[in-house]
Order: structure tokens, then sequence, then C-alpha cells
């Protein structure tokens, strides 16, 4: 699976911005497609993540309710709608799929096989 992630920027605090994931593969079949995000001198962190079979869906307890992600199947792209964004929110952020993953292992970014470049969101407050 190779994943491009893009829609990055700096806005401001209370603004909205949407990522997307662009996922080239052969099949999607039993892939589970997330979001994590790292900012500078931190660990990498858990955002969201769906499976591409079904749609189930998780978030971090830091974004539920801002952050929506999505798919759209004909086009095998995975999105991260951002709203009300904060100071806290910045940091690259990178999609991640893995196969067969299992609901509790979503927020685990070594559970996941395939990483995109990434791309950097700034907040300001």
């Amino acid at each position: 699976v190779q994943l491009q992630a893009s829609g990055g920027g700096v806005v401001q605090a209370g603004d909205s911005l949407r990522l997307s994931c662009a996922a080239r593969a052969s099949t999607l079949n039993s892939v589970a497609v997330g979001w994590f995000r790292q900012a500078p001198g931190k660990e990498r962190e858990f955002v969201a993540t769906i499976r591409w079979n079904g749609g189930g869906t998780r978030y971090s307890d830091s974004v539920k309710g801002r952050f929506t992600i999505s798919k759209e199947s004909a086009k095998n792209m995975v999105y991260l709608q951002m709203n009300g964004l904060r100071p806290e929110d910045t940091g690259i952020y990178y999609c991640a799929a893995g196969r067969g993953l299992i609901f509790s292992s979503y927020p685990d970014p070594d559970k996941y096989n395939y990483w995109g470049q990434g791309t950097q969101v700034t907040v300001s407050s």
C-alpha cells in the first residue's frame, strides 16, 4: 500500500482544515487507514482510524467531536476533516495503513505497516 497525505497548512485557532490521504494498492480489503500526528519533541500520537470494509471508526479522546475521518471508496481516498482547531493540534500528520487490525489495536502505530510522508499542520493562537 502506498499512501500520499496532503492538505496541511497554517491556520488560526478555531479554523478548519481537511487532510487527504490517497491510497494505492491492489486491494484495500481488510485494511484500516489511520491518521497519526507528531509534534516537535513528542511521540507519534493516534488521531483516528477507519476500517475500509464497513467504515467503522475510532478517535482519540483529544479530537473526538471535532475531527471526522471518512473515506471515498471509488477514489481510494481517506479524509480527515478537522474543525475547531487548537494550537495543541499542531504537528506533522501522517496517514498509515495496516491489514487485519482489530479495533483495540487502532491506536498503536506499530500495528501499521505502511506510512505516508506526512503533512504539516500549524495552528496559531
